[in-house]
């Protein structure tokens, strides 16, 4: 059994299929010398048919050879080039091969042209964004994507985001923070030293609701932070570094609670789709997360708390055009429309507009 690769190459939109294959959606260039010796009866004949010298097609021809451990050629002085058997049912096992799956062939050369248009289109732009788990951001990349703007967007903790930010990884960061942070919180002495004033600029996204998602009914009545601690409550719990993470770990230091009293503390997911998930399958009774991914696998949703999700880019970054496009995404009517249908989000009235690290994170006062 032979190993195939498949790959593609880029020519300019005139230029057609060799005249020996026109219709082909997917050439090997084997199989491109192989039919045109078959067609042209010679080897020199086939070279001037393909725009290619003797000596090319000849030392390829037998490269092959090599390669495949089998003659293609059989190579008689006077006599007419012939192809040998197994040649023969290489063009033949190619035919059968194009004749099954030109449809999906086709689809896929659609696909790849409209794909990597983007690159050539001077008026897209692409914006790599690290952040933390998030249904509205999922939202935001379809409705950018339609404005010629295309999010390159990485899932990972909020903490993990910023650094990535920092680390020039990425463009934009997205992270999360109660709506009135507490400046001797876990929250902020975690961010503190990551966001710098003067150095990063904060961009208004939306505020969202944090709560228990908790099986259908909400059979073991679950209303409050507390209940995580009863006997009779396993949780699912989000991984180190992420915002929700801290969002817990912030409610047990506050209440001088030892993570060992959770059931389930040190059951870990790395998105609230997946805390979701667990509990629909049993695994867990409760776990923390966002109302969409509660609804998404039909679970109840107990609001806790109200937070802010910001998004973040470095100051020297701010007018540059993929940043610049994304801020009037933002501030379009059309998009916070869209973001006030999602379960547990409100578009925020400063919506893609900078605002002050000092006033809106007052972690340094």
């Amino acid at each position: 059994m032979r190993h195939i690769d498949l790959s593609y190459q880029w020519s300019p939109v005139s230029q057609l299929a060799p005249p020996h294959n026109p219709t082909s959606p997917l050439r090997n260039p084997l199989m491109d010398l192989l039919q045109a010796v078959r067609s042209c009866g010679s080897i020199s004949a086939a070279a001037k048919t393909m725009g290619l010298s003797y000596r090319h097609v000849w030392g390829e021809l037998k490269r092959w050879e090599e390669v495949l451990n089998q003659p293609l050629i059989i190579w008689e002085k006077g006599q007419a080039a012939q192809l040998t058997e197994f040649a023969d049912k290489l063009l033949w096992a190619e035919r059968q091969a194009q004749a099954r799956l030109t449809p999906q062939i086709n689809a896929l050369q659609a696909e790849l042209e409209k794909t990597f248009a983007v690159a050539f289109d001077p008026d897209s732009h692409l914006l790599t964004l690290y952040a933390s788990h998030d249904d509205a951001l999922v939202s935001l990349q379809n409705h950018c994507a339609q404005q010629s703007l295309h999010l390159d967007m990485r899932f990972c903790g909020s903490v993990d985001a910023i650094r990535a930010l920092n680390e020039g990884r990425c463009m934009v960061a997205g992270f999360h923070a109660p709506v009135e942070p507490d400046a001797d919180s876990l929250v902020a002495r975690t961010y503190r030293p990551l966001l710098k004033r003067g150095q990063h600029k904060l961009i208004s996204f939306a505020r969202r609701e944090q709560g228990w998602m908790t099986r259908p009914g909400n059979p073991l009545h679950l209303r409050a932070w507390q209940d995580m601690t009863r006997a009779d409550v396993r949780i699912v719990n989000r991984a180190l570094g992420t915002g929700t993470r801290l969002l817990l770990d912030q409610w047990l230091q506050s209440q001088s609670v030892a993570s060992t009293a959770v059931r389930g503390y040190e059951h870990e997911e790395s998105s609230h789709a997946a805390v979701a998930a667990c509990i629909a399958a049993g695994q867990a009774d409760a776990g923390l997360g966002i109302a969409s991914a509660a609804l998404a696998q039909g679970l109840d949703f107990v609001p806790l708390t109200q937070e802010n999700y910001w998004l973040v880019c470095l100051k020297s970054a701010l007018d540059s055009p993929p940043i610049a496009q994304l801020r009037e995404a933002l501030q379009s009517s059309a998009w916070q429309d869209k973001i006030n249908l999602l379960a547990g989000y409100t578009a925020s009235p400063d919506c893609g507009r900078i605002q002050s690290l000092k006033l809106r994170l007052p972690w340094w006062n």
